[in-house]
């Protein structure tokens, strides 16, 4: 397939990087807030195609994980949408409570000011 193709075609062809992982960026489908990035590999793409909770490759720990298997937190995928060369998502997502791990709702908790310090905002 040519890059053409895959940026005009019809057919899902993902691209993965060298790693053999895709960037995956998960919004809240309801306010269009976003929620994490996380990655993916072919068998998180194909889990979360499959059962319809967002699974990302956790590289840490070298394996596949559902978002809140644990916690009871999952992703509800609302939609998936593809950006033009199929090599990142956009995954709009019904979060069942709070999607970090700090228990924010959203991973994206605090802004950079202007003095280089990090600083809390409302969520």
């Amino acid at each position: 397939m040519n890059d053409e193709d895959r940026e005009t075609g019809g057919r899902f062809v993902p691209k993965f990087d060298g790693q053999g992982l895709m960037t995956g960026v998960v919004v809240d489908a309801s306010t269009g807030e976003v929620l994490m990035v996380a990655h993916l590999d072919e068998e998180a793409l194909a889990a979360t195609r499959e059962t319809g909770l967002a699974h990302f490759h956790s590289r840490s720990r070298g394996a596949l994980w559902c978002k809140g298997e644990t916690s009871g937190n999952v992703l509800r995928v609302k939609e998936i949408l593809v950006d033009c060369d199929q090599d990142a998502l956009v995954i709009r997502a019904a979060p069942a409570g709070p999607t970090c791990h700090t228990g924010a709702r959203s991973c994206f908790y605090r802004k950079l000011a202007d003095d280089g310090r990090l600083e809390r905002i409302a969520s």
